[in-house]
């Protein structure tokens, strides 16, 4: 185990609460246990783990990253493996080299809270390198793994005027008619967002694709319309 993993895993049990835990375990319906460790709290711990164990290339962000990740045996750990791989210092680290790595978190994750913060990172990618991911999110879109399919949809959710609109409907199309509750609501979140660029647009659609949006979907894109 590295000192890093090791100071992590240290930090987070001293800071653990065991009355919080079985709450936060409930709540996020996990198989995996929590220490209790509030998010303000464990990304204080990181910040201050991840400056005093600087990370001098690619390869040793990534294996730090993977090990907390693979190793973990309480969510936040995980948590803190997500918080590792988006810290602002290592982003020239964060290339299409490294997509393999968020595409294992994503399906090794397979449940929202995991997923979403990858997401980020992968429409981060997307924005600094479309040529090589545009393809790369249409092939998810069409993924059998539900949460590649939910990433391809709402990775652009903090783009705005920079959305790829185009993208954006292809990838939604092929889960139309997807029954899942987080394909429905990855739908209807990655619209809103958009309509608060353009909502002209965001109805047009909605209107458009009535027939086929479920209910959840239509509401959840039409929230900052009116």
């Amino acid at each position: 185990m590295s000192r890093l993993a090791t100071r992590i895993r240290v930090e987070l049990a001293a800071a653990a609460d065991s009355a919080r835990a079985p709450g936060m375990q409930a709540y996020m319906k996990s198989t995996m246990p929590y220490r209790g460790v509030r998010m303000p709290e464990l990304r204080a711990i990181c910040k201050r783990v991840f400056t005093e164990h600087a990370l001098a290339s690619r390869e040793e962000w990534q294996a730090q990253v993977l090990e907390l990740w693979r190793d973990a045996r309480f969510r936040e750990e995980r948590y803190a493996a997500i918080e590792l791989a988006a810290q602002t210092r290592y982003a020239e680290f964060r290339t299409t080299k490294v997509l393999p790595m968020f595409e294992e978190m994503i399906v090794t994750g397979a449940w929202w809270d995991y997923v979403d913060g990858v997401a980020h990172l992968v429409g981060e990618l997307l924005r600094s390198q479309p040529k090589q991911m545009r393809p790369v999110m249409r092939a998810w879109s069409q993924d059998e793994d539900l949460w590649k399919r939910r990433v391809s949809i709402i990775c652009q959710v903090s783009f705005k005027k920079d959305t790829d609109l185009e993208l954006l409907y292809a990838n939604i199309e092929p889960n139309l008619a997807d029954r899942d509750f987080f394909i429905r609501k990855a739908i209807g979140w990655a619209l809103r967002a958009y309509a608060w660029t353009d909502p002209v647009e965001v109805a047009r659609y909605v209107r458009l694709r009535a027939p086929q949006l479920s209910g959840l979907s239509r509401r959840e894109a039409l929230k900052n319309i009116g």
